[in-house]
This record gives C-alpha cells, sequence and structure tokens, in this order.
C-alpha cells in the first residue's frame, strides 16, 4: 500500500511507477483525510510526500500525527527540487518513529514563483536522474531493504532553524488573485485544505493559512506561474518571505 500527497503531480507520479512495478495499491492522503480513513493495515506500506522548506508540508504532517500504519515493511519517499532536507527526521517524528527507510527522488521543483520551469531544458535540469532514482527506489522496496537512502540531505539543526518559517510562508495573505482570474473555481475544488471559496465568481481565501502546496497556482488557467506556460496574472504569490 502507498499513500501520497500531490498537489501538482510529482508524488502522485512517483506513487504510480512504484506501484505499477510493486503491485501496491496506492491512494491519495487528501481523499484518506476526507473520509476520515486513518488506520491502515498491509505488509508493506509506503508515505510519498514532497518537501516544503527541507522538511514537510503541514498536510503530511497532520496525516502522520493521526495516521495508525500496521507494516511489517513501512518506509518513505521524499520528493524534491534542490533537497530532501530534514524531512525523514521529520517524518519519523510525526509518526512515532515507525519508518524502516527513506528514499528521495529529485524531481522539477515546483516553486515556481522562483524555480522557473517554462521549457523542456529548464525542466530537464531538475529532472535528468529521475526516471533513474524511482527505479533504484523500486529495487530497495522490492529487496524490503532498511536505512537511510535519501540523497542530498541536509543537518537537522540547520533545518530546524529554517523550518519554522514555513509558518509565515503558508500564510494566506501572501497570494493575491489578479483581473485575468476567469472565475473557473479549480483552485477552490481543488484545494486539499479548503482555505478557498468561491464568492461573486472570484476565489477568496478564508483561512489564515494553507499548506502552501501552489495546486492553486499550477491548476489556474491564466496563472502567471503555470508549470505549462506564463499566461497573464491571474494569480500571484508573494515570494518575499520564502526561504
Amino acid at each position: 500500500m502507498l499513500l501520497y500527497f500531490s498537489a501538482t503531480g510529482n508524488c502522485k507520479y512517483v506513487a504510480s511507477r512504484i506501484s505499477q512495478a510493486t503491485g501496491e495499491e496506492k491512494f491519495s492522503i487528501v481523499d484518506c483525510l476526507e473520509q476520515g480513513r486513518l488506520s491502515f493495515r498491509d505488509k508493506q506500506i509506503g508515505i510519498a510526500s514532497p518537501t516544503y522548506d527541507w522538511a514537510l508540508p503541514s498536510f503530511t504532517r497532520e496525516f502522520l500525527a493521526k495516521a495508525n500504519l500496521e507494516a511489517g515493511y513501512p518506509y518513505y519517499v521524499a520528493t524534491y527540487g534542490t533537497t530532501p532536507g530534514a524531512s525523514s527526521a521529520y517524518a519519523q517524528k510525526y509518526l512515532g518513529g515507525n519508518f524502516d527507510a527513506f528514499y528521495s527522488v529529485r524531481m522539477p521543483d515546483t516553486w515556481t514563483p522562483v524555480f522557473d520551469l517554462s521549457t523542456p531544458e529548464k525542466v530537464a535540469a531538475f529532472s535528468g536522474s529521475t526516471e533513474d532514482e524511482i527505479d533504484s527506489v523500486i529495487r530497495h522496496l522490492e529487496a524490503q531493504d532498511r536505512g537511510q537512502f535519501m540523497r542530498n540531505r541536509m543537518p537537522l539543526p540547520l533545518v530546524a532553524v529554517v523550518y519554522p518559517f514555513y509558518e509565515r510562508v503558508r500564510r494566506t495573505s501572501n497570494l493575491h488573485v489578479g483581473d485575468a482570474c476567469i472565475g473557473c473555481g479549480l483552485c477552490a475544488r481543488k484545494c486539499p485544505v479548503h482555505a478557498i471559496e468561491m464568492r461573486d465568481g472570484r476565489p477568496v481565501w478564508v483561512k489564515g493559512k494553507c499548506a502552501m502546496c501552489l495546486g492553486c497556482l499550477h491548476r489556474c488557467p491564466n496563472s502567471r506561474f503555470s508549470t505549462e506556460t506564463e499566461r497573464g496574472r491571474a494569480l500571484t504569490v508573494n515570494t518575499r518571505t520564502r526561504m
């Protein structure tokens, strides 16, 4: 069984590749939390999550703190753009020290207010080793290897200094809607924490903080920072608070 949190598609892709190779069923963590499904039992259970500010998204933290995993081989896979930071230490902390193995896969960094993914060449700068790294994870999983297999990690003391800034980053006051918004409602429908509502045909943030997963930004057909192309200024992000 593989449980994944994916706002922009990276972890869903990794989960799909692993599922196809190992035969594990995959489930969205967003759906599990929505359904109140928090107890899981299987011979092998994996968690796949992106890395935010060198650690965990708030959504992954919440799920791990609530979940009960009964598995002979629990493992964790982090996707990242620059570094998985100390995400393994934080995952172990919030689950209660149950993971047997930790893996990482480098993929395009979807924090597109900073990282430019507007051309295939720029995407390739991040994703050149992605498929090989997924293949390596699959081989380890098939052998049920135990240990720390994450690459490019950061020291926990350094991450402990940086990670608190994530709480400032995920303030919804950093998000703004411009005149190019067409009122399609995708951002509200897809927000994993229901931080957005449509009012008079416009998205409005109704919570002080969100996961800052940028799912709204990447799904917006007129987003300034779309991963597919730059198409206007419907949704923008204040990048000054990002570490």
